[in-house]
């Protein structure tokens, strides 16, 4: 029978009904079992109408096929936030809590055509340039660093106190982030994501990256923005700032998210209990089964279309559920047969993540130094008392306690980083901040 002619039902606490009601994608009945909410959604076809927050309304894609049609189309679906309709007449507040993510700002994400074209290049380009050793080295200092902060009290919240901060301290390094301006830039994204004082966290950290621009651009260095502002597109001070805040943010918290999760898979499940060389396959089984921006991939419509059996006004908002697409029942015995990487937890398209490879390596490293470190770590509560962050974009855990046998802090073995030295004066002004803490660690 035809999934269309069954009446579903929907999930417990669902306020939607089989008769066309949107499908929440907030609340702690979506939180606590999204899988379900997909479920239901599927008996609707390839898309569903959802509701990202209250009031918010929008068309998700579930199925993989019609997901990958959507993120490959850039001719009938557009990127540019500016034309999302329901905004511009007034039907969503500005302050409502999904309106900053969405929301157009001057950079790639939000960009179509030849300006986005430029904009990608110079980051795919810039990117291209780090070094893998030296990224894996990074990320081992900062690892060793975060354990060194926990490791003797034989406990940690491994969201808290390694998973979600490892990203930032990486990232600060990669992008050349002296003590002062790196301080900031953390406190930003960290207040940001949190939803604690959003806005005056974007204010700092939009500051904090134009003085990073401005440093670099007086002093270039070895680093991902001195490159972005070498190269050919010839970025302004503006589009730099946007740039580096896009690559910074949308870097930082999926990345933790992605450690998070993938440390929950190896800790909650026993098909991993042997460890180290199934590291890679809990992380791709992680990218399909949870992976770390669940539902987003905004678009609209340039024209009324009809994609997917769904009727489509221009400029309405379509997300893409990359949770949903990779887990539809039709993909089983495909994923079984074919690549464990053909997932979308990435994107796809010309608006595909450009930092995949950089964002593998870092996890990888990450949780192998975390595990030689810790090698009978473990959960510390049951698993059903674990509890996710809300709303519809991200999947993480808030919390993922863990004990292990005490350690002694690792010996550092490895060339130390040193603090850039044009930055000397505003270190002298600051030295508590946690990028001022790590660097004073490393100088030891």
């Amino acid at each position: 029978m035809d999934a269309r002619s069954t009446a579903p039902v929907p999930p417990p606490g669902c306020p939607a009904h089989a008769d066309g009601g949107r499908i929440p994608l907030y609340g702690p009945e979506f939180q606590a079992d999204p899988d379900a909410y997909y479920a239901y959604m599927r008996h609707f076809g390839p898309t569903a109408p959802v509701e990202l927050a209250p009031g918010v309304e929008a068309t998700l894609v579930t199925d993989y096929q019609a997901a990958l049609q959507l993120l490959q189309d850039s001719g009938n679906f557009r990127k540019d936030a500016r034309r999302w309709r329901h905004l511009n007449d007034g039907l969503i507040s500005p302050d409502n809590p999904v309106v900053p993510v969405l929301a157009y700002r001057p950079n790639a994400m939000f960009s179509d055509g030849a300006e986005h074209l430029r904009l990608r290049q110079a980051i795919t380009d810039s990117m291209a340039r780090v070094d893998t050793r030296k990224l894996s080295r990074t990320t081992e200092q900062v690892s060793d660093y975060l354990i060194s902060r926990f490791g003797g009290r034989g406990s940690a919240d491994l969201l808290g106190d390694y998973a979600r901060q490892l990203p930032l301290f990486v990232f600060n390094e990669v992008f050349g982030c002296p003590a002062d301006i790196g301080d900031r830039v953390l406190f930003g994204i960290t207040g940001m994501f949190d939803g604690v004082n959003a806005e005056r966290a974007v204010e700092v950290l939009f500051g904090a990256v134009g003085e990073l621009v401005a440093l670099k651009r007086a002093k270039p260095g070895d680093d991902v923005t001195s490159w972005l502002l070498q190269h050919p597109a010839k970025l302004t001070d503006e589009e730099m700032v946007h740039q580096v805040a896009l690559l910074l943010g949308a870097g930082t918290d999926p990345l933790g998210n992605l450690i998070g999760n993938t440390l929950h898979r190896l800790l909650t499940d026993d098909r991993y209990a042997d460890g180290g060389g199934l590291i890679d396959e809990a992380i791709d089984d992680t990218l399909w089964d949870n992976p770390p921006m669940p539902n987003y991939a905004p678009h609209y419509p340039a024209t009324d279309v009809e994609f997917a059996g769904t009727k489509l006004g221009a400029g309405d908002l379509v997300l893409v559920s990359f949770a949903a697409a990779n887990t539809g029942p039709k993909l089983s015995a495909a994923r079984e047969a074919g690549s464990n990487r053909s997932h979308l937890a990435w994107s796809a398209g010309p608006h595909a993540c450009p930092s995949k490879e950089p964002a593998r390596q870092i996890t990888v490293t990450a949780i192998e130094n975390l595990l030689n470190q810790l090698p009978d770590v473990d959960l510390a509560v049951p698993e059903e008392s674990l509890v996710w962050r809300p709303g519809p974009f991200n999947r993480g855990l808030t919390t993922l306690p863990a004990r292990f046998t005490p350690v002694e802090p690792a010996r550092r073995s490895a060339p130390q980083a040193q603090p850039d030295p044009s930055a000397s004066a505003e270190q002298g002004r600051k030295r508590g901040g946690m990028w001022s803490q790590f660097l004073n660690w490393l100088a030891k």
